[in-house]
């Protein structure tokens, strides 16, 4: 069972357990040990974040250690480092960020040299060689990728035919990895782009802007009469859109503008999107209204890569925001799937609220409650309350309780065609008070 690494990575605050120089400079080492290449080289990325210089430091000394070599890239998002490691072919990739999470945490998610993240069995491999001690081996290098950037760049707008010119949009970077090449790729397109919150400054990076906190953006995209307004998270790998009335719109709503297009064009690959517990079940509906079929999967990009990857999918992703486009790349990737939203705004020659209208959401409510430790949900007493609820919403909705991949939070959500937040408060309160 995996210790440190979570549904994606390791993840905590920097300079504390597990986010120590200790454990960064023992990743660096293992994956590289792990990666079994007489001499491997290793992508090493991060996002703004202060601490990211000095974890990238102890990273590539683990990596020199092991005999490998450091493959810097500097700040640029987790997909680039995805696609970097198979570019490049390197042996393993590191990417140093805590994607949405405030800029006092910090993370290490690591790829494998196909650039797909670390199935679980792996990654008890990895943390097996972290403490089974280091072995002198010949030292190792670390490099400077110089064209880092542009090879990212040029790959995602590759996946763009024509240009985007008349489409006017507002970006927000979150002051994260996106800063440093996302308003480029969108102006190299042809649109015009207003960005926001894109600064490299990590002390602000996810503060009250990108995919968690929109409000920014509506405003910025009604002030500038904007066709898109574009929003990612820290590290680039997620986005949430907003249309040109200010509306919100989660991955459900991207993920099935993009399903519609492929399918349209026949590129949809066994008319089958994988999606997670979470989709609403508007979402599904309006799948199925359009006779596409559904694999569900745990929540979690990682566990729909890899259900994708089983049977050979091109299109899945989260309501969250992770989308992913197999026929390109191996990772969620914000700025890539913003790109095929406006692929299909062009191609159906809509605005973007109305491409969003197939789907007729059910009231969905989220409610997260701290926990000091994860105890099995099956053995609390408010089981039996989340039972009774579960019954009282059967053929009208539906209850999920899990805990949070990434932090120390019990997340209650409940669907339904009325009362949802009424039922959900009453689980969070029951919750909150057995684990105070």
């Amino acid at each position: 069972m995996r210790k440190l690494f979570g549904t994606d990575g390791i993840r905590g605050k920097a300079y504390q357990y597990p986010i120590t120089i200790e454990i960064a400079e023992k990743l660096g080492y293992a994956v590289t040990a792990f990666s079994k290449k007489e001499i491997s080289n290793v992508v090493i990325g991060r996002d703004t974040r202060v601490s990211g210089t000095c974890l990238e430091k102890a990273v590539a000394r683990g990596i020199c250690k092991a005999g490998g070599n450091a493959i810097l890239v500097g700040i640029l998002p987790t997909p680039a480092v995805a696609y970097l490691t198979r570019k490049l072919k390197a042996g393993a990739g590191i990417m140093i960020t805590a994607s949405h999470n405030p800029a006092e945490d910090n993370g290490l998610k690591v790829f494998s040299s196909g650039g797909f993240k670390m199935e679980d069995s792996e990654e008890e491999e990895i943390e097996k060689l972290m403490f089974a001690g280091q072995k002198e081996k010949k030292e190792g290098k670390s490099l400077v990728q110089e064209k880092a950037k542009e090879e990212y760049a040029e790959f995602v707008k590759s996946s763009f035919e024509g240009n985007m010119k008349g489409a006017r949009l507002v970006l927000d970077c979150a002051n994260g990895a996106a800063s440093a090449v996302a308003k480029d790729i969108f102006n190299d397109l042809g649109a015009e782009v207003i960005a926001i919150h894109s600064s490299e400054d990590g002390t602000k990076i996810n503060c009250n802007c990108g995919a968690l906190h929109t409000n920014s953006l509506k405003e910025a995209v009604l002030k500038e009469k904007a066709d898109i307004g574009i929003a990612l998270d820290g590290d680039a790998d997620r986005i949430i859109t907003i249309d040109e009335k200010g509306n919100e719109l989660d991955g459900d709503y991207l993920l099935y503008i993009c399903a519609k297009l492929m399918k349209d064009k026949g590129r949809l690959k066994n008319n089958i999107v994988v999606a997670t517990v979470m989709s609403n079940a508007g979402f599904d509906e309006a799948m199925k209204k359009e006779g596409i079929s559904m694999v569900k999967t745990i929540v979690g990009d990682k566990y729909v890569i890899e259900a994708m990857k089983s049977k050979g999918y091109n299109l899945g992703g989260e309501q969250s925001g992770h989308i992913i486009f197999s026929d390109y790349s191996t990772t969620g990737d914000g700025i890539l799937c913003g790109i095929q939203v406006i692929k299909a705004m062009k191609e159906y020659k809509k605005p973007l609220s109305e491409l969003a209208n197939g789907v007729q959401k059910y009231p969905q409510v989220l409610i997260n409650v701290p926990v000091k430790e994860k105890r099995e949900i099956k053995s609390l007493g408010s089981c039996s309350l989340i039972q009774k609820t579960e019954k009282e919403l059967e053929g009208k909705g539906r209850v999920l309780v899990r805990y949070s991949g990434t932090e120390l939070l019990l997340r209650v959500m409940v669907e339904a065609k009325e009362n949802a937040d009424i039922y959900a408060k009453e689980i969070a309160d029951s919750l909150r008070k057995e684990l105070s």
